[in-house]
């Protein structure tokens, strides 16, 4: 008699498991990163704003000029470590030019949200 694991069988993994908690993760950074845009956006101005906003449609306005997934123009759209990148470059580095932040900012709430939604990176 073998006692197998639900997990051990042939059958598929069921769609859908162990992702609420990491949607919440996603939904909670993207809170968090809106409100340091707007927080930012409040301190430094208009140019701040309007980079924020035109980065968090970037993810639209590329799909809109034709880029489908799985390109790599799409996958370089949605992958977080570029606009982080930008963001620690910026805290570290020696450019002082706000809307650049804010710009890392809006590109990184609109990829975890997409996240929080339920829609990551499309698979060749």
């Amino acid at each position: 008699m073998t006692t197998e694991h639900p997990r051990d069988a042939a059958s598929p993994r069921t769609p859908g498991v162990g992702t609420w908690p990491k949607r919440i993760a996603w939904g909670a950074f993207a809170l968090f990163l809106a409100a340091f845009a707007v927080f930012e956006s409040q301190k430094y101005g208009l140019p701040t704003t309007a980079a924020a906003l035109v980065f968090f449609v970037l993810p639209d306005l590329t799909r809109l000029a034709g880029v489908r997934p799985p390109g790599a123009l799409y996958q370089a759209m949605n992958r977080i470590w570029i606009p982080l990148v930008v963001l620690v470059a910026y805290t570290f580095g020696p450019i002082l030019w706000p809307p650049l932040f804010t710009a890392g900012l809006g590109w990184l709430t609109r990829i975890a949200l997409d996240r929080t939604l339920g829609r990551g990176l499309a698979s060749a």
